[in-house]
């Protein structure tokens, strides 16, 4: 009784208001999953596990038990506890099976002996003081047998708060090898989850026997540890999917912790020889090696598999859902032999490749971007043919918009500016990495240069535009940068050519593996959670996707832009000619691009002039689609819908009208609701033209010219690999010198700092030395 309040009492509030556990029935009619999926076959992909209906969620004594291995660790139960509801909510079939009785045993067994042993002392003394109590080694059976039912209690207090009733088995080796009472544990299993009931099973460690080594019998698993358990009860009950929850991110190919130990995201079973276990976990009786052979074994039965970590504070209160989401989490185990490298793989592929690229001399880099230049227009038919394939899926599948659908397409003009542009990047790239920034002589024979080097490992993320990944690759040719590259799946058969032309390229000086191109079925967020290994993401595409990146990109910087919310302002002292030329160039040249306008900004003094009345006509006969700002709304009887925002980003033709007072008004506007992509003023009046030059705080700011000349080719760059409005390090159109950074090198002869203390023999000198042009290190 003394234990059980003391258990509810560690609980919040909230867990023992009710002890009530109220069956619920909805889930028989609603569930999302009517209908079982047909057993025998594992899934191949973790994009798959969204289709899991029944699923056994283990877990191991190091995820169930505090640090100090007596009691359990109530927060992280709670939080797995909750996601198990929610699946279970969602009308999915879900079972548990939980060490933890032997911990929260020996904590309430620990508490009996001491206050008996205080008692007793107490008695023995006629002291009230304790002394040195030595507590006996507590057999692991009583632990268990004293445990098991607060366990359960616990579990059912959980539960209870989110209307879902529990019940507890306990089995041993017999239950599964007899046949009468292995059937009648699959009965009572199956009436539990008719029931909506979640079955909380543990081994019976009250009586079980200690385990027998190598007592496997034929195609059948012993009942050694809650691994084993979870995999026999997974086959039995056909489960679709069991996840083994430790205290490590999933299975290495080395011992965790090892130098050069790496998390296998993929384990198919064939590549059992490629891994070394290490020891067991810290607690209970079951290491890697065990986990893995109950997970194989429950492969072949066909219930698919995932080994993740239950106990990281940072991924506890989600791991469960985001598994059966099909997130990247943990080693998933596949009968199907990845066809190709894992994304992991592709990007110490790529690193180690970009270091031998960096070092290539600048004529040789040169050369492989000449190379690529030449194939673009030798190959140009295979390009276009696969181009084709490419459009015609895209238009019968009917998801893509027209501004997306011409985004896709490539053409022999299209084809021969890309070529264009990367024979002068080619020039340019010969001035770049290695390029001595600055040179100082410290002290004497001491002597220091600021040096250009790449960046590292480049993931560029782009939609549609198979245009891009030429561009892209050129310029980390040229920056000496590796590089991963991830296309949208309606570009595919394009991007494949182009990478293919691209590492053929890259051949000539060995360094083919430098650009790797993901086509496994990576999703961006997973890829954005590989901090270690990739140094820099640069999305291109629609401003949701630049989004989505950032958000998922924790602990990478991500180059980009947002919105390109691009303003064209029409001064009082504009000429009529260069007015309509600058705006429908920006409208309407291509109004999907980020740097296509998508407010006009006009002056007060404009409205009902000749002026006004010819930009209406224009816009109307390129079928531009008109909204008013407020202010402009309030000037007209009849008027076009008014925005519902003015920081839309139409991508189409569709733009917004609004009317300021002045220069000044146009800038604040700007500022305001503008994105700091590329703003426009037209006017014939230089002091207004420069003061909007000096004042716009955007990436690109024009005088008299349209808004789309906001490209890297246009700019001279050769190319680009997209437009960034950070404030920090590259902004505007990114070419060459925004995929550096710089390192500093020292040379010396033997010096030390103490050489330069008060008391040391030597003095800083700081001299700048004059830096050669094109010198480099």
């Amino acid at each position: 009784m003394f234990a059980r309040l003391a258990l509810y009492s560690c609980l919040p509030s909230r867990i023992r208001q009710s002890n009530v556990c109220p069956v619920t029935i909805r889930a028989f009619s609603q569930a999302k999953f009517s209908l079982p999926r047909p057993h025998g076959k594992s899934f191949a992909h973790r994009s798959e596990l969204k289709q899991a209906k029944r699923v056994v969620v283990k877990l191991g004594s190091a995820v169930v038990t505090r640090g100090d291995e007596c009691g359990l660790a109530l927060g992280r139960l709670a939080s797995i506890v909750e996601q198990v509801a929610m699946l279970q909510n969602q009308g999915r079939e879900m079972m548990i099976v939980t060490s933890g009785a032997v911990a929260f045993g020996k904590q309430r067994l620990r508490h009996e002996i001491l206050l008996s042993q205080s008692v007793r002392q107490a008695l023995h003394s006629g002291q009230n003081q304790l002394k040195d109590m030595s507590i006996p080694v507590l057999e692991a059976r009583a632990c268990a047998a004293a445990g098991q039912s607060g366990l359960m209690a616990l579990y059912e207090a959980m539960f209870t708060q989110y209307s879902i009733c529990t019940a507890q088995i306990l089995v041993t080796n017999l239950d599964f090898h007899d046949e009468q009472k292995r059937r009648n544990l699959n009965s009572t299993l199956h009436e539990l989850l008719r029931m909506n009931i979640v079955p909380i099973i543990n081994t019976n460690d009250a009586v079980v026997p200690p385990p027998v080594p190598n007592s496997d019998l034929q195609g059948v698993i012993s009942i050694k540890d809650n691994d084993s358990l979870a995999a026999r009860l997974a086959v039995e009950m056909k489960a679709d999917l069991l996840i083994a929850l430790s205290d490590v991110q999933g299975l290495f190919d080395s011992p965790p912790g090892t130098d050069d130990a790496k998390l296998i995201d993929i384990f198919y079973p064939g590549d059992q020889q490629s891994i070394t276990y290490g020891t067991k976990s810290r607690v209970g009786i079951g290491g890697m090696e065990a986990k893995v052979k109950a997970a194989l074994w429950a492969l072949q039965g066909g219930t698919s598999v995932v080994i993740a970590n239950g106990t990281d504070p940072k991924v506890t209160g989600h791991v469960i859902t985001d598994i059966v989401e099909g997130k990247k989490v943990g080693t998933f185990f596949s009968e199907v032999k990845p066809a190709g490298p894992t994304v992991e793989q592709q990007t110490e592929m790529a690193r180690h490749a970009g270091r031998t690229l960096a070092s290539l001399l600048p004529e040789q880099r040169g050369e492989i971007i000449c190379c690529l230049a030449e194939l673009l227009t030798e190959k140009k038919d295979e390009i276009l043919s696969a181009n084709r394939k490419d459009m015609e899926m895209a238009t019968v599948s009917g998801r893509f918009s027209q501004a997306l659908i011409n985004r896709l397409s490539l053409s022999t003009a299209k084809l021969n500016s890309l070529a264009i542009g990367l024979r002068q990047l080619a020039v340019s790239s010969r001035d770049s990495v290695g390029r001595v920034l600055r040179r100082t002589r410290v002290a004497n024979n001491l002597e220091l240069e600021q040096i250009t080097v790449p960046i590292g490992v480049l993931l560029v993320i782009f939609e549609s535009r198979p245009d891009c990944l030429p561009q892209v690759s050129a310029l980390a040719i040229a920056s000496g940068n590796a590089l991963l590259l991830k296309g949208g799946k309606e570009a595919s058969n394009t991007n494949k050519i182009l990478h293919q032309l691209t590492q053929e390229a890259l051949s000539i000086h060995g360094v083919a593996d430098a650009i790797q191109l993901v086509s496994t079925r990576e999703e961006v967020e997973d890829l954005c959670r590989l901090d270690k290994m990739i140094d820099l993401i640069i999305p291109r595409g629609s401003s949701q996707l630049v989004r989505d990146i950032q958000r998922a990109a924790k602990g990478i910087p991500v180059l980009g832009h947002s919105e390109g919310v691009c303003h064209v302002y029409i001064d009082n002292d504009a000429s009529i000619d260069k007015v309509i030329d600058v705006v429908r160039d920006s409208k309407c040249d291509y109004p999907a691009a980020c740097n296509a306008m998508e407010t006009l900004l006009m002056h007060r003094d404009l409205l009902r002039t000749p002026i006004f009345d010819q930009i209406i006509d224009m816009l109307r006969t390129e079928q531009v689609k008109i909204h008013a700002g407020p202010r402009f709304a309030s000037y007209l009887t009849f008027s076009p819908s008014e925005v519902k925002s003015l920081r839309t980003e139409y991508g189409d033709l569709e733009c917004c009208i609004e009317v300021v007072d002045s220069m000044q008004d146009a800038v604040d506007h700007i500022h305001k609701y503008g994105s700091s992509h590329t703003d426009v003023i037209v006017t014939e009046n230089e002091d207004t033209a420069e003061q909007f030059l000096q004042q716009v705080d955007s990436a690109c700011v024009f005088w008299n010219s349209s808004s789309r000349f906001a490209d890297g080719y246009r700019f001279g760059l050769g190319a680009e690999v997209g437009i960034s409005t950070a404030r920090i390090h590259a902004r505007g159109p990114v070419g060459l010198e925004g995929l550096l950074t710089t390192k500093w090198v020292l040379r010396g002869e033997g010096h030390t700092v103490a050489d330069f203390s008060e008391q040391g023999s030597m003095k800083y000198l700081h001299e700048n030395i004059p830096v050669p042009q094109g010198s480099f290190s």
